[in-house]
């Protein structure tokens, strides 16, 4: 029984190591069109930027691959899928036959299509190629504007202002992380991110980039004013990897459509990490999450599934965290838009939590300097006694105290 699969990220590595741990003794060929040895990705925009930084942590070593008899080949892309005969077409006109198929296709940076986005100068941070640039180009940076306020944009911008760095952030929305977190969450964001000198331009897109001898010079903003710039990074979120399941026949909708088992619209075909969207029936719509640990968990079940056959539907929990200048934010669960939100502890002071209701459900808890809090929530929200929110409401609730009260009781 022949495993491929198609892209060593997190989620890649982690199926084809977990196919060996769970006893599978067949073929795991796994495939990444990167010539580096696969490596921790989201250090990318944080540690890697840093002054004095080193090379990102290695997922695994290539013994590791050698040893667990994992046949890696880097620099290979997958062009074409043809699952009636259940072949991989390969870039070099070679193909693969398969038993099992995983797709591990991660995802892409969109890029901002605005008159001036040729210039040398506007970059993103997507590869360890990309991000060794950037690093470079920071080093004789004057004048930085990051386009994007999400995570990746004010991880790189955390990385510029703890540089000494001017930087700029340029957001559309009226927050910062408005699409992830809550308001309350946002305005500690953004009182760190002020507090370290960065400038934020809320409420404003980009109409175009300036530049001068084919270098970027300036942005200019949707409002008309302009900004100096002699880089400019672009986070601007990411798309789906799904052109190749798509154009093989398989279905997609803002990423390849799997059950609740991981399968594709073709059995035999699954999906792990930014490339899968579940549909959601409380959202009403197909659900994406880019994170490495949902990566990790579902590269385990469907490592599971391959070897010993389906068993439960994956139900694993999301978490992500972030780590901005010394501001720890971390989030267990996922929110929908109108949830009831219960503050514990001070916004304006060292550390809070926002406990989210869906329908009088806690659904999610997003942390910030309360780590203690994160446990406790990923522990409730993964089987635990919840928290109704006029208990939540209530004087001096407490997250971890309530879970160890109530441990076992579910």
């Amino acid at each position: 029984m022949t495993v491929v699969v198609l892209g060593a990220g997190h989620g890649g590595v982690q199926v084809a190591a977990s196919l060996r741990s769970e006893g599978h003794r067949g073929p795991v060929v796994l495939l990444d069109a990167q010539e580096h040895l696969p490596y921790h990705r989201p250090q990318l925009s944080k540690e890697y930027l840093g002054p004095g930084a080193g090379q990102p942590q290695l997922l695994r070593s290539a013994s590791f691959f050698a040893d667990q008899d994992i046949d890696l080949r880097l620099g290979t892309a997958a062009v074409a899928l043809h699952p009636a005969r259940r072949r991989v077409e390969l870039h070099d006109g070679g193909a693969l036959a398969y038993t099992h198929l995983v797709l591990a296709l991660g995802s892409t940076l969109r890029r901002l299509r605005v008159p001036g986005g040729h210039l040398d100068g506007v970059t993103q941070a997507a590869t360890l190629a990309d991000a060794a640039a950037l690093r470079e180009r920071l080093g004789t940076a004057r004048d930085v504007v990051v386009v994007g306020g999400g995570f990746l944009g004010l991880e790189i911008a955390a990385a510029c202002a703890g540089s000494g760095l001017p930087v700029t952030v340029v957001e559309p929305q009226d927050r910062l992380l408005a699409r992830a977190v809550t308001p309350a969450v946002s305005a500690a964001v953004r009182r760190t991110h002020e507090a370290a000198g960065t400038v934020l331009r809320l409420g404003v897109g980009v109409a175009s980039f300036t530049g001068r001898d084919g270098r970027v010079r300036g942005v200019v903003l949707s409002d008309g004013a302009e900004l100096p710039a002699d880089l400019v990074v672009v986070a601007v979120g990411a798309v789906a990897n799904s052109g190749i399941a798509a154009a093989a026949g398989l279905a997609v909708d803002n990423g390849v459509l799997v059950d609740p088992w991981l399968r594709s619209s073709v059995p035999e075909i699954v999906a792990v990490g930014d490339c899968v969207a579940r549909p959601d029936r409380e959202l009403g719509a197909p659900r994406r999450i880019e994170c490495v640990q949902n990566a990790i968990d579902q590269a385990r079940h469907v490592a599971s599934s391959i070897t010993h056959g389906p068993g439960e539907p994956y139900d694993r929990t999301p978490w992500f965290w972030t780590h901005q200048l010394g501001l720890r934010v971390q989030t267990v669960g996922l929110g929908f838009p109108g949830d009831e939100c219960v503050v514990v502890g001070d916004p304006d002071g060292d550390g809070f939590s926002v406990c989210r209701f869906h329908r009088g459900r806690l659904v999610a808890v997003e942390s910030v300097n309360r780590p203690r809090d994160h446990m406790a929530a990923r522990r409730l929200l993964a089987g635990g006694v919840l928290p109704g929110p006029a208990a939540v409401r209530s004087a001096g609730f407490d997250l971890k105290e309530h879970e160890l009260a109530t441990r076992g009781a579910a």
